[in-house]
Order: C-alpha cells, then sequence, then structure tokens
C-alpha cells in the first residue's frame, strides 16, 4: 500500500513541475516549433533519469546484481536504453529538419517567399500631404506620450507609458499608440481588479498628444501577471499555433483597444521560410478572440507582418538570387536592405519603407522597396542615388555647428524628385529643424525651422539646378484676389511680406530673402496679386512666385 502511494505521490509531483513549467514557459504544441522539440527532448531525459534511478534501486536489492554489478546493470536497465534511444531518434529528427529546412539546401524556394513588383516611382508616389506623414519617429513620440503621462496626475502614480508606441492610420492619420501600463508589481496588485484605464495617443504629424481614457478598462495586456497576461491567454486558448515574437497593440475606428497577434507559418520543411498564416484578434477590454486567416484580415487593422519580418523576407529575395553559395562567394546580382526603415501611409495601409543596396557595403542606393504590413505587398522602385546613412550625414553636416542629429529618413516626392525627409533632433532628443536631401545629389540639402519653410527652401534651390516644380498644379496652389493688407515684418534679420486678400481669411509669406520675390514692393493694398503657395502647418502659406 505505501507503495502506491509513493508511486501516486511522486506522480502528482511530476504533474504539478511539469503544469508549472508549462504555465510559465507557454510552449506550443506543434511540431513546426523548436520549443517544442527541446522541451521533447528534455522531457524524455527527466523521465530516463527517473526510470534509472527506480531501475538501479530494485537492482540494488538483487543478490545477482550484487554479484555481478558491472556485468548485469545494464543488462537490466531495459527502460533506460529505451529512453536514450528515443532521445537520439528525436535529436536526429531535429537536426535533420534543421538542415533541410535551411536557406542552404532550400535557397530558392527561400528566394520566393516574398513576390517583389517592379513599379513606377513618379506614378506611384504622389506629392505629398505633410498633414499625413509622420514628422516623429518612435524616441520623439517616447518623449511626448511620457509627458502626457506625467501631467496625468490622477494616474502618473499608478501607471507607465507602455513601450510599444504602433505606428497606425487612424482615421487617415498616422498616429502610434500604447497602452499603459503598471508601475511596478505592487501598483498591479492595488489596480489589477479595475484594468488599465488608458492609453495615449500620438498624432505623429501634428505631435498631438492625448490620453485616451476608456470606459470600460484594458484587462489583458503585457502587463499583467497571470491568467489575463496577453501571452498566456493566447497560449490557453490556441495551444497549437505559433505566435510571432511581436503582437501588436491597434486600436479601431471607434478607439477600442485591441492586440494584433500573428502566428507564424513556416513555408520550408519543419523550421524554415516563416511568414504569417493566421491572426488572432484579442479584444483588449473583453479578451474575445478571434482567429483569421491572413487574407481575411479586417481592413482597419495595418500590422501583421513586422517590420523586421518583412526587411528579412526581403533580404532573402535579393540575396539568393543565384543559390545559396553565390551568396557567399562570387554575390553576383546580391542585393540587400540597408540598416534601417521607415513607415509611409498609403492607401489606409502602413508600408515599410527601406532602402535597397549591393552586399559589398557601398555608399549607393540602388533603389528601395514598399512593403505592406498587413498584406505582404512589397514594390520595387528603382531609383539610384544615396543610402539614407549617408543622406543623414549630409543633413546633419549642415548643422554640425548645433549638434543636431538626424533621424532615418522618409522618402518623399518633391517636384516628381525622390527626396529624403527628416527630423533634426537636439542631445534632448526634441525636433528643432526640418531637412529635406535630394536622393540622387545628395549634397542639395535644405533646412528649414518649419516643413514648410524647408520645402520652400527645398524647391528653390532645385529650381537653382534647373529643376522647377511651379508649373505643377498638384504641387501648389495658386490664388487671385484683391490684397486688403500688405504689411513687411523683420523676422530674424530677414524682410517678409504678410499679405491677405480680400473675402479670405488667410495670410501669405512673402520672404524677401528669394530674390525672386522682390517684385512684392510693387504692390499695395486693393491691387490684384496671382500667388503661387505652398502648404503650411503654422497659419503662413510660403509664397513661392508671384504673377503668372
Amino acid at each position: 500500500m505505501k507503495k502506491v502511494v509513493r508511486k501516486i505521490l511522486i506522480a502528482v509531483v511530476i504533474l504539478l513541475i511539469l503544469g508549472i513549467y508549462y504555465y510559465i514557459t507557454l510552449p506550443a504544441v506543434n511540431i513546426h516549433s523548436q520549443g517544442f522539440w527541446s522541451v521533447l527532448m528534455v522531457l524524455i531525459l527527466f523521465f530516463t533519469v527517473i526510470c534509472a534511478f527506480s531501475q538501479a534501486r530494485k537492482n540494488s536489492k538483487s543478490n545477482v546484481v550484487q554479484m555481478k554489478p558491472f556485468e548485469n546493470a545494464w543488462k537490466e536497465l531495459k527502460s533506460v536504453k529505451i529512453g536514450f534511444g528515443l532521445f537520439l531518434a528525436v535529436l536526429a529528427v531535429f537536426c535533420i529538419g534543421s538542415v533541410l529546412s535551411s536557406p542552404i539546401v532550400n535557397a530558392s524556394k527561400y528566394q520566393k517567399l516574398m513576390n517583389v513588383e517592379e513599379s513606377d516611382f513618379i506614378r506611384d508616389i504622389q506629392q505629398t500631404d505633410y498633414n499625413t506623414i509622420p514628422l516623429l519617429d518612435k524616441d520623439s513620440a517616447e518623449l511626448l506620450g511620457n509627458r502626457k503621462m506625467g501631467s496625468m496626475v490622477d494616474m502618473v502614480s499608478q501607471f507607465e507609458v507602455g513601450a510599444d508606441y504602433t505606428q497606425i492610420n487612424y482615421k487617415d492619420m498616422p498616429v502610434r499608440v500604447t497602452p499603459l501600463v503598471y508601475a511596478s508589481e505592487i501598483k498591479w496588485l492595488t489596480n489589477q481588479k479595475e484594468g488599465i484605464p488608458a492609453y495615449i495617443r500620438i498624432d505623429m504629424a501634428t505631435q498631438n498628444t492625448e490620453c485616451v481614457k476608456l470606459e470600460n478598462a484594458i484587462k489583458y495586456s503585457k502587463a499583467e501577471y497571470f491568467n489575463r497576461n496577453i501571452y498566456r491567454h493566447l497560449r490557453f486558448h490556441y495551444p497549437t499555433y505559433i505566435f510571432d515574437d511581436q503582437i501588436f497593440f491597434e486600436i479601431d475606428d471607434e478607439g477600442t483597444p485591441y492586440w494584433v497577434c500573428p502566428v507564424k507559418k513556416f513555408n520550408i520543411g519543419l523550421f524554415g521560410g516563416q511568414t504569417v498564416g493566421n491572426v488572432v484578434l484579442c479584444n483588449a477590454v473583453t479578451g474575445e478572440c478571434t482567429d483569421y486567416a491572413v487574407e481575411d484580415v479586417p481592413n482597419w487593422i495595418d500590422k501583421v507582418y513586422s517590420a523586421e519580418l518583412l526587411t528579412q523576407l526581403y533580404n532573402y529575395y535579393g540575396i539568393y538570387k543565384h543559390g545559396f553559395f553565390n551568396s557567399i562567394l562570387g554575390q553576383k546580382d546580391c542585393l540587400k536592405a540597408t540598416n534601417g526603415y521607415n513607415y509611409i501611409a498609403l492607401d489606409d495601409d502602413v508600408w515599410v519603407y527601406t532602402g535597397v543596396t549591393s552586399v559589398s557595403g557601398d555608399q549607393s542606393n540602388v533603389g528601395f522597396v514598399l512593403m505592406n504590413q498587413r498584406t505582404m505587398e512589397t514594390k520595387y522602385y528603382k531609383v539610384e542615388g544615396a543610402i539614407e546613412d549617408s543622406a543623414m550625414s549630409s543633413a546633419e553636416g549642415q548643422v554640425q555647428n548645433l549638434g543636431y542629429r538626424a533621424t532615418f529618413p522618409l522618402l518623399l516626392n518633391i517636384s516628381n524628385e525622390p527626396t529624403y525627409f527628416m527630423a533634426l533632433k537636439d542631445g534632448a532628443g526634441l525636433v528643432k529643424k526640418y531637412a529635406m536631401v535630394n536622393v540622387q545629389k545628395y549634397q542639395w540639402v535644405a533646412i528649414g525651422d518649419t516643413v514648410g519653410e524647408c520645402e520652400k527652401s527645398y524647391v528653390q534651390l532645385l529650381a537653382t539646378n534647373g529643376i522647377s516644380n511651379t508649373g505643377d498644379s498638384s504641387l501648389y496652389e495658386e490664388v487671385t484676389g484683391t490684397i486688403e493688407v500688405i504689411a513687411p515684418v523683420v523676422i530674424e534679420g530677414n524682410t517678409h511680406y504678410y499679405v491677405t486678400l480680400k473675402n479670405s481669411d488667410a495670410v501669405y509669406d512673402v520672404n524677401m530673402a528669394d530674390t525672386s520675390l522682390i517684385g512684392i514692393i510693387h504692390y499695395q493694398a486693393g491691387d490684384t496679386i496671382k500667388l503661387s503657395y505652398s502648404a503650411s502647418e503654422n497659419g503662413l502659406y510660403p509664397v513661392l512666385k508671384i504673377g503668372s
């Protein structure tokens, strides 16, 4: 009876240990998960060792074994031999599966994981509306988020801002969203019953930062510790799914928070050729989960493929064009993404932008790619020019006395010229100026305190080099009217004329530093004037041309 009770107790302890291990590590029960095979081998060794100890104990009581301990011990430990044999078999499957899943034997399959379409830059990338492009990077967004949280006196002692800062399109505007998190384990203990009451939303074009308070608090998040932890919640609902390392915090058009959880799909062997096969959408408030095939994901979702995964897939496409060994030895036609990326909003989707360069490590791009984070659609544009690092250095050189540092650039279409656009930040991480650098002539650099000033300087720079833009009405607006007020003002040593027209509230800024606008001095109130001007975010419309 005691033996039976002992065996039951041992079994209960073993099950308890395995249960705790599963609860903490959350392995997927799936043959495509490397973690699954690792756990399987550990379990086999664990039970083999237990059997070995059990059998050794029995043998220690056997007179035969006592007389011939070394001769008969191995023959008696049959379960141990089976265990070691099973372990070696699983290890062999794992090793062979890893090799057969690798690019060494499947380079052509890796190269075909992403379908890349060559497209036309001028046709696809229209003149930019600066109200719809992100002027800030993630680091700047974090500063704004922390500053906003510091002003929320009712929550700042209990919560902090999470590190997600997912960039999405929200009502056709580029925003970053991130949930609040508990400030500490003690704060979790005292607040977890009610949940997380808000999230931060930052408009990346206007820098407007909001702390959005929720009627129903977020109950499922990365900040939870037990069953409401989002990873544990997903695992218990989908024990066989291999979730991507990155899950994304997003909001729908009504502002409801969700977790977008991509599910890995392995297309080559056991472990190779990772893409996304399914997406689990989890309501962060209720915990309700909906499983979608990747092609059926709702359009409001922006993040399915991470930027890192898309970049890796493009590298497979560019490096393995002529096989694995060519990618290491001859490297003929081998291309790769540059060492950074940014985001562009097109057609209500978020696209990852990165340059394409040779694997030889030269300082030039042969083109660039846009990769859709929802659909994996990829477009390649053959635009030769400087790599982003060179453009960033060129921009920083214009303000080297101030010590500003450039953010990773966006690629814009200015006067049908591929142009790098970037913010220049001081040592505190605050945006101080903006820069535009021509992709093909990266020594052409324009700097401005505002986006409007930067663009105007850049357009003038292009005009100086024989590239005109004012004839393109899609790029700039024109207005004709009667002058109501015309007044000179001096700003930082430069004379400007502010002009208003009858029946209009707009104020037009004529900068006399541009000698082509000197003719403004011949106008007075009551005269009819025609102005070509660009958009501006500060209420003043920079004038680019006077007259027809």
